[in-house]
């Protein structure tokens, strides 16, 4: 696969990746390289990348406890100050070599560590390759309110390996999938095509499937880096879909969703959105449902969990003047920006999605 270039950085793949990842580290000349993980990278992925990371640069290995509910303040807390004991400097890097909690939450501490170090993410699942990984953007959570603090800082690279993927459940996988379903939705009806019959991919099909999501993010995200405009269109089913996000994981009588599959939800009730303001044909609807569906199921969402997770919305970040802003599709692979919906609907769209 060929290297992509976004506005300053590149994006290196598999065979090419780590011989120009090490030239990166001793061009630069860093005075300690910090190797961030959590528990499951530690084990299943780092001793896959060590031997593949050759310089004399000395290195650290910084571990931390996975889940969405450590990516916060008082885990930034921690390892800046862990950071401050090893002897960080100006000069030092850190390696963010996990999933997308671990790209977020590394990419945040690198911005503000004394003002601001390099980083570079290596992304180990599905979901962090085609989205989190790539962009800039990194934050954190305010409790289970999703990326309220952060900046848009961009890595010095990001490495995509795929043999890490071996190392993923089919859970796992399937979450990053929603994220790829939704590059074809808003900006390439053919990618989408792609996977209507996922019985005719194999194996051998997922690289250049992951390759064309990160073209179509970087695409996106180099026309509008700040996210003023057109790079809305990424946050299509993340409106809905981070709330119920916040929504499973602050209820400690539901099961906690992955991201992809809180966001494959979010995407069947805002392509509802989108036929109910006549921006889709009511056959692309059923075909996003029905497809989505059947990669992710239906999650049961009661009328009093839609209740408290509509009053989350409040909380999204592209809300303007204390309105919900919705990215909604204007047939498949084009978006509308700054959409409001009635109430009215949004409850219409909980209704169609048990059907």
């Amino acid at each position: 696969m060929n290297t992509l270039f976004a506005t300053d950085y590149s994006i290196v793949f598999n065979k090419n990746a780590f011989p120009v990842l090490n030239h990166f580290l001793d061009e630069n000349k860093y005075s300690k390289i910090f190797i961030l993980v959590d528990e499951n990278t530690s084990e299943l992925c780092l001793p896959e990348f060590l031997p593949h990371l050759s310089t004399e640069i000395p290195f650290e290995i910084i571990e931390i406890e996975s889940g969405e509910i450590h990516k916060n303040i008082q885990t930034c807390t921690e390892i800046w100050s862990v950071l401050t004991e090893l002897g960080a400097d100006r000069k030092s890097i850190i390696l963010n070599l996990g999933g997308g909690v671990i790209t977020d939450l590394g990419g945040f501490i690198a911005a503000t560590f004394k003002r601001g170090i390099d980083f570079i993410n290596i992304p180990t699942t599905l979901l962090a390759m085609v989205d989190a990984s790539v962009g800039g953007k990194n934050g954190v959570d305010i409790g289970v309110l999703k990326n309220q603090i952060g900046t848009i800082t961009n890595p010095k690279m990001v490495v995509i390996e795929t043999e890490f993927l071996s190392t993923l459940p089919q859970r796992q996988m399937r979450s990053g999938l929603a994220e790829m379903l939704k590059h074809g939705l808003i900006a390439d009806q053919e990618y989408w095509n792609l996977f209507q019959d996922l019985s005719q991919l194999d194996l051998s099909d997922l690289d250049a499937l992951i390759h064309k999501a990160i073209v179509i993010k970087n695409q996106i995200v180099q026309q509008d880096p700040t996210e003023n405009g057109i790079r809305k269109a990424l946050n299509f089913g993340h409106t809905l879909g981070h709330a119920i996000e916040s929504y499973f994981l602050e209820n400690h009588t539901k099961s906690a969703l992955l991201h992809g599959e809180a966001i494959a939800v979010g995407m069947i009730l805002e392509s509802y959105l989108s036929l109910e303001q006549n921006l889709i044909h009511p056959e692309n609807y059923l075909q996003i449902k029905n497809t989505l569906k059947s990669l992710f199921g239906t999650v049961e969402i009661s009328d009093n969990d839609r209740n408290s997770i509509c009053e989350l919305l409040i909380h999204d970040k592209k809300n303007e003047y204390g309105k919900v802003q919705f990215v909604l599709l204007d047939g498949i692979g084009n978006v509308k920006l700054n959409q409001e919906v009635l109430t009215t609907v949004i409850m219409s769209a909980f209704e169609d999605y048990k059907s």
